[in-house]
Formats: C-alpha cells, sequence, structure tokens
C-alpha cells in the first residue's frame, strides 16, 4: 500500500520548510533521552519529597531506579461531562502500574474550562488562550523529572491540543492520550439545532430550549457532535497517541477501564529502561501531522484544528500553513457524515465501523502514511481494528474492523464518498486569508456577493435580528473577535439567527476574525481572518453597505471597494476595554499583548 504522490509532495515541502526548526527540537530532545531521569541520581531530600506520600511498596521502588515511574497529567473535573470520568483513572491506572511492578504518580492537574458553558458569555474569551495555560500546567507537573513516561488525561477543545503541546515539549518521554469517550446517545442533534432556531425566532420559551438541551447533554462523556472534542479524540487515534480502538468506547464501561489499564502498561512497555524506547518527540514527525489533517478532513472535522494543528506542529519543530491543510482537503475525500455535517452522532460513526474502518480506507487509497511510528509500536496498520473486551472480561482483544460500512449514510468506503474532498479551504483575497468549513454548506450556498453588515460583536447581531433590521441579503461582518482583541472566543451565537435568514430565503454568510469551531454548520463562514482588525486589518475598514464576495469555490474574500478610498478610511478601533476585566480577563492581558496570528496557530509560544 502506497502513498498517494500528491500526499507525499505536501508532506516533502512540509519537511523541507522544517528542517531547521526540526533539527534543533530533535536535538533537544536527544539530548535530554540521554540524560533521562534517574531518581537515584536526586538529591536525597529532593527524591524524599518525591515519594513523601506513596505507600511503602510505591516508595521501595522508587528509592530505586530499575523500575519505571509513569506521569499522569490529568485534566479530571466533575463540572465538564467529558473530563468527569477521570476521577477514576488515577486509581486504575496505580495499580495496573502496580501489576507490572512499576509506579504511577499524579504529576499534575491542568484546568479544563467547558465552551459549551462559556459560550457567548465573557468567559469564553478565555478559551483560546487557556489551551497555552494546559501547556505551561503540564509543564509545571512533569518538570521535577521524576518519570520514566506520561499519560495524559483530556477529552475536549483546548485541553488535548494544549496537552499534545505539553507532551512534545517533554518530548524525550514516551506518551499516551487516553481518552474517556462520548456520552451515549440523547436528543439527536438536529432535533436539538431545531428547537434552538425556534428559541431564536421566539417560537419557544427557554422552558423549553433548557429541555432539549438537557436531552440533548445528559451524562458523562463528550457531546455527541463532531466538534472539537470529538475531532481531538479521532486526532490522537490517527496520529497513533491513542491505543487501537479506544477513541469512542463510553465512559464506566468494562471496556473503557481495560482499555485505560493497557494503555498505562503500554507506556510503562516503551520508556528507555526497556527495549521499545519511544520518544513522542521522535515518533510524532511531519507523517503524523499529515496524517492527522487528513483525518480531520475524511470527517468533516472542527475549523478549530486550523489553529491547533498548526500549534501542535510547531511544538515539534514542524511548520505546518493553512495552505498545506487547504492542499490535503483537496486530496482527501469526505468519509464520514456526523452532525452538524450529517444527522448522526459519533456513537452511530462508530457503529457503522468508527475509526478502524476510516484508517483502512484511507490507508487503501494511499492517503495516510502507513510507515509511521505509533504509541501502539507497530505502523498505521494495527489501527485497522476494532477494540473488545476480553474473555477474561479484564484485557483487551482485537478484530479487523468491518471490511463494508454498516451504515452508508454515516461511514462511507473511499471509492464512494459524500464528497471528492474534505471541504475545509482557505479564502484569500484583499480582506486577507480566511478559513471556511463547506462540507453541510449546500453548494449553491457557497458562493455569495451581497452588502456588508457590520457589528463588533455577537451581541449586536442578535440585537438587529430581533428589532427585524436584518432585511436582505447580506453578508455579516463581525470584527474585533481575534486573538489580540478579545481572545478570539467562538461565535455559535450567530449560527441559529444566520440559519434562521437562511431559512426565509435570504442569502447570507459571515466574515469574521473569530471562530466558530465544528459546529458552524449550514452558514458559509469565512472564519480567522488574518490580519485582525485589532492588528490593521482590512475587515476593520469595511463599512456598512459595502460589497463583499466571498467565493468557496473559488477560494477567494474580496471587498469590492476602490483601493484608494479604503485606504483612506479611519480603521481605528473601538474602544475594548471591556474585553479587560471580569472573569478573569485581566490575568490574560499578557496573552492579549503577546499572540501571533490566527494562521500561525495563535499562540504565545
Amino acid at each position: 500500500m502506497s502513498a498517494d504522490k500528491r500526499l507525499i509532495a505536501i508532506t516533502n515541502r512540509i519537511r523541507e520548510r522544517s528542517v531547521a526548526a526540526r533539527e534543533a527540537y530533535l536535538a533537544r530532545v536527544l539530548a535530554r533521552a540521554e540524560s533521562r531521569p534517574r531518581r537515584s541520581a536526586l538529591g536525597c531530600g529532593n527524591l524524599a519529597h518525591g515519594f513523601a506520600a506513596c505507600g511503602t511498596g510505591d516508595k521501595a521502588r522508587l528509592k530505586g531506579d530499575a523500575t519505571p515511574n509513569l506521569g499522569i497529567i490529568t485534566a479530571y473535573n466533575d463540572m465538564l461531562s467529558a473530563h468527569q470520568p477521570y476521577e477514576r483513572y488515577p486509581d486504575i491506572i496505580r495499580q495496573a502500574a502496580r501489576d507490572m511492578g512499576a509506579t504511577a504518580q499524579v504529576a499534575g492537574g491542568v484546568p479544563a474550562m467547558c465552551d459549551g458553558v462559556t459560550q457567548g458569555e465573557a468567559g469564553m474569551e478565555l478559551s483560546l488562550f487557556s489551551r497555552d495555560v494546559i501547556a505551561l500546567s503540564a509543564a509545571v507537573g512533569l518538570s521535577h523529572d521524576m518519570f520514566d513516561a506520561a499519560v495524559y488525561l483530556g477529552v475536549c477543545d483546548k485541553i488535548v491540543p494544549g496537552l499534545v503541546i505539553a507532551a512534545l515539549t517533554f518530548g524525550h518521554l514516551p506518551a499516551i492520550f487516553v481518552p474517556a469517550g462520548p456520552m451515549t446517545s440523547g436528543l439527536p442533534n438536529d432535533e436539538k439545532a431545531r428547537v434552538r432556531q425556534l428559541y431564536a425566532e421566539g417560537k419557544v420559551g427557554r422552558d423549553e430550549l433548557l429541555e432539549a438541551e438537557s436531552k440533548s447533554y445528559h451524562g458523562p462523556g463528550t457531546c455527541t457532535f463532531y466538534g472539537t472534542a470529538n475531532s481531538n479524540q479521532m486526532l490522537m487515534e490517527i496520529m497513533g497517541l491513542h491505543l487501537p480502538g479506544s477513541s469512542f468506547v463510553n465512559p464506566n464501561t468494562p471496556l473503557r477501564d481495560a482499555l485505560t489499564r493497557e494503555a498505562a502498561q503500554r507506556a510503562l512497555s516503551i520508556t528507555a529502561l526497556g527495549n521499545e524506547y519511544t520518544p513522542v518527540g521522535v515518533m510524532v514527525d511531519e507523517r503524523t501531522i499529515v496524517n492527522g489533517v487528513v483525518g480531520l478532513h475524511a470527517t468533516g472535522g472542527s475549523t478549530n484544528h486550523t489553529l491547533h494543528l498548526v500549534a501542535m506542529a510547531a511544538a515539534a519543530g514542524i511548520t505546518l500553513t493553512w495552505q498545506d491543510i487547504s492542499d490535503l482537503s483537496d486530496i482527501t475525500p469526505l468519509l464520514a457524515r456526523v452532525y452538524p455535517n450529517g444527522l448522526a452522532d459519533v456513537n452511530h460513526f462508530d457503529a457503522a465501523g468508527g475509526m478502524g474502518f476510516l484508517i483502512r480506507e484511507l490507508l487503501g487509497a494511499g492517503l495516510l502514511h502507513e510507515d509511521v511510528r505509533t504509541a501502539f509500536g507497530m505502523g498505521l496498520s494495527a489501527y485497522t481494528v476494532e477494540a473488545r473486551l476480553a474473555a477474561d472480561g479484564v484485557g483487551v482483544e482485537r478484530v479487523s474492523a468491518p471490511s463494508e460500512s454498516l451504515d452508508s449514510k454515516v461511514l462511507a468506503r473511499a471509492d464512494t464518498p459524500f464528497s471528492s474532498n474534505g471541504g475545509l479551504r482557505v479564502l484569500d483575497g484583499n480582506v486577507g486569508k480566511a478559513v471556511i468549513k463547506v462540507s453541510a454548506v449546500k453548494p449553491e450556498r457557497r458562493a455569495v456577493t451581497a452588502p456588508a453588515r457590520v457589528f463588533d460583536g455577537q451581541e449586536a447581531v442578535q440585537r438587529a435580528f430581533r428589532a427585524g433590521e436584518l432585511t436582505g441579503d447580506f453578508i455579516a461582518v463581525v470584527r474585533y473577535q481575534g486573538p489580540s482583541a478579545n481572545g478570539m472566543p467562538e461565535l455559535h451565537k450567530l449560527t441559529p439567527t444566520l440559519g434562521v435568514l437562511m431559512d426565509r430565503g435570504q442569502n447570507v454568510a459571515l466574515v469574521t476574525d473569530g471562530r466558530m469551531s465544528g459546529a458552524s454548520g449550514k452558514v458559509p463562514a469565512a472564519i480567522h481572518v488574518t490580519p485582525e482588525a485589532k492588528e490593521g486589518g482590512v475587515i476593520g475598514r469595511i463599512r456598512d453597505g459595502d460589497l463583499i464576495r466571498l467565493d468557496a469555490e473559488a477560494g477567494t474574500l474580496e471587498l469590492l471597494v476602490d483601493a484608494a478610498d479604503l485606504a483612506l478610511r479611519d480603521a481605528s478601533a473601538p474602544d475594548l476595554t471591556g474585553n479587560d476585566y471580569g472573569v478573569g480577563r485581566e490575568l490574560f492581558g499578557i496573552f492579549r499583548n503577546m499572540v501571533g496570528p490566527a494562521s500561525g496557530g495563535a499562540t504565545v509560544f
């Protein structure tokens, strides 16, 4: 199974672009690998502090250096449904380590905020920055240098990318990511969206809306739609950082616990103390990153990963660009239809064949690099499987994924895809660069030329909607939502509003320097506009009534205004001091001042 020549060409250009940074990164990783943690070499006081709270058996093992010690980085909290299951994991992992004659310790906790809770609220302005805070927090935990490998417990939006950045920063340590799994299916996502739209129109009240939301988000695990959280889980598996078949097993089941035990024991098997040393910084290379991007496109994943994958790759000394992501989209068929790109949820995707079927189809089409290193120890063909509970009720066994999709409306073969490409594209023009996801946008809606309606926040759009002012065709320009302006919050509240107008027959679209995530849905949305308005981008010079042409098929975003007239316009920002205080925003001023552009991952590193 040879890789497609186009895939190889894109991978090679990423490798060539990254040579200097990658070589410097690997030199640091290998230098640290040679001076791997040796607890017996620590000062006696240092070591005593490191195991003071351990039981007698663990303490005896940690006094020496003959057995590995596993560091646990956890994003547990019991407010997030996806992270609540992690409460039990440290005990499972510690016992799994003891069963091998090894040890495991919680090295540290990292924050984990829920975008679903902060959506449309001031706290959402901390969300993207929390990714880099998570990387910093994990680094603090691992800085004690007590560990020979690490397992990372995280699922949701910014948490997994932050943990990946941390893992790659400590690239001399083997790393395995351990998921918690999706909640069981509740109210269908399309019905939830219908009620949201009715609420936006004033046709149902808050009680009806809350009832629908509660039936949709009803138990432990990730939300079941295919947003950033579940895109994260797909990425970790197709990049070889999960164990095969582990991404979409529901929480609090015997198989979920068995996979957690297996992950801990596998991490302990690949340390420098054994014969399969697999430092994650060497394991994750350009091919791994390309595999992740292909998986994102093949499943119609979250646009947030046009930020996160760039930042994650940079942590390994690899320079990934939006153009690389767009070019990979052009050659990757869309094989999954999961809400908002279909009616199914991730449980239906998993039941139809899941990751094992998807990876086998992509490998067969030459659209993945098979010859990569993985945490499981073999090439990517080892991931074309389903995980099942072994007969003893404790272990894990794996069987081949089904040869045919068990639901062709959810999961397609590579030779009969839902679309010939992944539907995630870069737009370019005099407004700047932007990203658009069209996999859920009807073809006839993908090109819009209309006058601008300019707003400085999603609340202003909603006020205009409630006042009946959003008539006719228009392109909503929502600006000063970029990383340096206010942390680049997601603007999900725009989706029901603009969806209502589309259903009324209006031709509408969105242009913003903010984010929309995997829930952008049916509205054509040019997002992550760079340069952002706060940094002098043209989006800050657009005025009401200006004609804008957004053409997702041609890949263009043009402001149809004479360049000389545009140059004379005042580009001064509105008063943004309201973004500086409240719900902790005053602590994040340094992030707003230091953050790089969206095209560079919107990172402070």
